[in-house]
């Protein structure tokens, strides 16, 4: 029979491993989420990987480098898949508005739509260090 301290130890070692698990496979099953297709036939990842093949070659170097600083504030283990989903975002308005190439303005727009309201807050304070002017994207920034 199991007492004291090493009862608690093993409790506690369970309750770990199962909240551990339990993150890891959440992260897990959005993924696999993002793997299914939709009725179009393609996945949420095979359109953003579309979308950034088809306008890859819009890229100036300046863009690039704004898309860089503002996903700098994310974690680097998830700045890779911010990185391709606000750029898959940011082709798809580019294919849409046929545009002849990625302007800051298709990348400032791209990124509010692509980003979750609590992200917008280090955009600002970026496009505010830039003097970029915000007021052609305040109504992104408010109806998200």
């Amino acid at each position: 029979m199991l007492t004291g301290w090493f009862l608690w130890f093993i409790l506690l070692w369970v309750v770990f491993l199962l909240v551990m698990m339990s993150i890891g496979g959440f992260f897990m099953f959005r993924k696999f989420l993002k793997r299914l297709p939709k009725e179009d036939g393609k996945s949420e990842l095979d359109w953003q990987e579309y979308y950034i093949e088809q306008t890859r070659h819009l890229w100036g170097e300046e863009e690039k480098a704004l898309l860089e600083e503002l996903v700098r504030p994310v974690p680097e283990l998830f700045r890779d898949v911010a990185r391709q989903k606000i750029a898959g975002k940011i082709g798809e308005l580019a294919l849409k508005e046929q545009a002849p190439r990625i302007t800051r303005d298709l990348l400032i727009r791209g990124y509010i739509m692509a980003t979750p309201k609590r992200d917008h807050k280090f955009l600002i304070r970026t496009l505010q260090a830039k003097n970029i002017d915000l007021a052609p994207y305040q109504h992104l920034l408010e109806s998200r």
